[in-house]
């Protein structure tokens, strides 16, 4: 299975609470969300969390990457067994092909809108991807993140299948590199990928919407659990005043 560098990217520690946001910053977002029991917090656990914030909310890494040891940057563990894979190549992405996805379960079907695996299936086997992409210089530095048509194949893929973060392989970084093809950031040496915080926190509550709703709909277990652990890989947590919130307001299909 073909791998890329940019999964060594995709783990490195969280800074402090304290660190995420200078003081104006979380004192205006407290104000606007104090009410949804949205926060921050390191993770804890066996595993090597997946994401790195920017602390000062903007792009200068000078400092941050200033002396730094590149060796703190260690590789997620390796892919969830038995996961399905999405495997992509230039054309793919090129074509905006969504194609790949559809034969993620080893089904030889492209039909565009064709059938995918049960939620609950999805759920038990993780979501991954291969990306064999070939750029047109080999000496290219940029990480696939960086490249503009794999973004965009991501938008694409996001705008058909917004509840798939939650069904990502996780703990192999996934989720953390699916949130780089979408949500601004830098790629840091020393600290991976570090993400513009008020988009990844818009991110955060646009996903937690969806995918609550999306399990509900589906009749997962526990689908509160699913949707805070979720924002957790990715450093937030989630209160359960915002579910309320959320089941107080149901959408119906129109």
């Amino acid at each position: 299975m073909a791998t890329s560098s940019t999964s060594a990217l995709f783990a490195s520690a969280l800074p402090s609470p304290k660190r995420l946001f200078p003081l104006t910053q979380q004192q205006s977002f407290n104000q606007h969300f104090k009410s949804i029991s949205l926060s921050h917090f390191p993770l804890k656990g066996d595993f090597t969390p997946s994401v790195a914030f920017n602390p000062s909310g903007n792009f200068d890494l000078t400092l941050a990457d200033g002396g730094g040891d590149e060796s703190q940057v260690a590789s997620p563990p390796p892919p969830k067994e038995g996961r399905f894979e999405i495997i992509l190549d230039n054309d793919a992405i090129c074509r905006l092909d969504l194609s790949p996805v559809h034969c993620m379960a080893g089904r030889t079907s492209v039909v565009s809108d064709g059938p995918l695996p049960e939620p609950k299936k999805l759920l038990e086997h993780t979501v991954g991807f291969t990306i064999n992409y070939e750029r047109e210089d080999p000496l290219d530095p940029r990480e696939l993140s960086e490249f503009p048509d794999i973004r965009l194949w991501f938008v694409r893929l996001d705008a058909a299948y917004p509840w798939l973060p939650v069904v990502l392989d996780w703990r192999a970084g996934e989720l953390a590199r699916y949130a780089a093809m979408l949500v601004p950031h830098q790629m840091s040496m020393r600290l991976g990928v570090v993400f513009n915080p008020e988009a990844l926190e818009i991110f955060v509550l646009n996903k937690v919407f969806i995918v609550y709703s999306w399990l509900k709909q589906h009749n997962v277990p526990k689908p509160k659990l699913k949707t805070s652990d979720m924002a957790r890989m990715l450093g937030f947590g989630i209160g359960d005043d915002l579910f309320d919130l959320i089941d107080a307001q149901s959408l119906h299909p129109s």
